[in-house]
């Protein structure tokens, strides 16, 4: 599948770069253009693979290159003033080249949480590519605003991009981890599980070709029908083909010589695919009521099994009680890992939104109350009891 990513705001300009790092890595080419738009001049500087071209600094006018500290209505409103210059960057994307658009922002923020709804209602006018959104939900320990921010990012968002996959920090950061660490590892995390999932159905010169091929329509249909997503994954080494007990001989049986018929690969394959959609998902939620869901397997050819394959998505549709359950497999020749994709589309039952939008209701109306009492106590410091003093004007 071909992207144009857009990284908006400070968290999707870093996840944009991580991206373009593991599409160089992988060769998987994905990322057929990248731009990456912020209203910070020191966190666009601070990017190392987005061509210096392709970064967008907005607002000068009202911040002056430092950025809207978290307000994400300034964030949006800039948006909306210097659209025109998203657009120069988004010209020189060949569009005919590409099958969708991507927006990668930190919901939690400002300039992202803001701008991203604004830049996605405008790309849906102007092109007929479907426009995704990546949206990253802050910790709960990160504090009211970005919680605040995030509940109305979120629900404003979802209704402008064609789908919203979201990827929640608070169920992947670790207990006394730095936050630069947590954060390169949720990054990381991120771009391996979408890395596989667009990276499906790309067959290099003289590469293996799947014998189920999982392409960009098969990924668009899955998203084609709206709301949000999440991502499960699930993977296992594969060892050396002289090392006794590795994965190679839990993949092909004892004696690794019918990999492909060997109903031990099955179970391995059918087993991933079930660990997958049952750990931790990019987005933590009942599975079931999913309204669609793609699964892909990767790995070297050898070791993939369409049976196990088929015996996986025959799983989740029972699982997800959806009828539209695609599935098909990823050879990577140079990978020294099987690894199971499964998308979910149209996820309904999720604690951690119900929660963050219940939590967000209570920090708006507390910033309402200190805001009213803020006001009152001035009013009680500067004014004299007496009226002896005049203002100046």
């Amino acid at each position: 599948m071909k992207l144009a990513m857009i990284g908006f705001g400070q968290a999707g300009g870093k996840i944009l770069d991580a991206f373009l790092e593991h599409d160089e890595q992988a060769g998987s080419n994905v990322v057929r253009a990248a731009v990456a738009v912020n209203t910070a001049k020191a966190d666009l500087m601070g990017l190392e693979h987005v061509p210096e071209e392709n970064r967008v600094l907005i607002g000068q006018s009202r911040v002056k290159g430092h950025g809207v500290g978290a307000d994400n209505e300034l964030g949006a409103e800039i948006a909306e003033e210097d659209i025109d210059e998203i657009q120069g960057a988004i010209d020189g994307i060949p569009v005919h080249e590409i099958d969708a658009f991507l927006i990668i922002t930190g919901l939690g923020g400002g300039t992202g949480s803001g701008g991203s709804p604004v830049l996605a209602s405008y790309l849906k006018r102007i092109y007929t590519e479907p426009v995704y959104g990546l949206g990253v939900l802050p910790a709960s320990d990160e504090g009211g605003i970005y919680t605040l921010n995030a509940a109305r990012s979120f629900q404003t968002l979802v209704r402008e991009v064609d789908n919203l996959l979201v990827f929640d920090n608070d169920a992947w950061r670790k207990t006394g981890e730095s936050m630069q660490g947590g954060y390169e590892q949720i990054n990381d995390e991120i771009v391996t599980r979408f890395g596989i999932l667009f990276g499906a159905g790309e067959v290099e010169q003289g590469g293996e070709v799947a014998e189920s091929v999982v392409d960009s329509s098969e990924i668009i249909n899955t998203l084609a029908g709206g709301g949000v997503s999440t991502i499960g994954y699930a993977a296992e080494s594969v060892a050396d083909e002289k090392q006794s007990g590795g994965i190679l001989s839990r993949f092909t049986g004892s004696n690794g010589e019918s990999a492909l018929d060997s109903a031990n690969t099955t179970n391995r394959i059918t087993s991933l695919v079930r660990k997958a959609a049952l750990g931790r998902l990019t987005l933590p939620c009942e599975i079931d009521g999913s309204e669609r869901a793609l699964l892909v397997t990767a790995g070297p050819s050898k070791f993939l099994n369409r049976k196990g394959i088929e015996r996986g998505r025959k799983w989740l549709e029972e699982q997800t009680g959806s009828m539209e359950v695609r599935g098909g497999d990823y050879p990577v020749e140079s990978s020294n890992k099987v690894a199971a994709v499964v998308l979910l589309s149209g996820v309904t039952n999720v604690p951690r939104i119900k929660e963050l939008q219940q939590v967000a209701i209570e920090a708006q109306e507390n910033i309402g109350e200190i805001e009213e009492e803020s006001e009152q106590n001035l009013q009680e410091l500067v004014e004299d009891d007496d009226d002896e003093l005049e203002p100046l004007f």
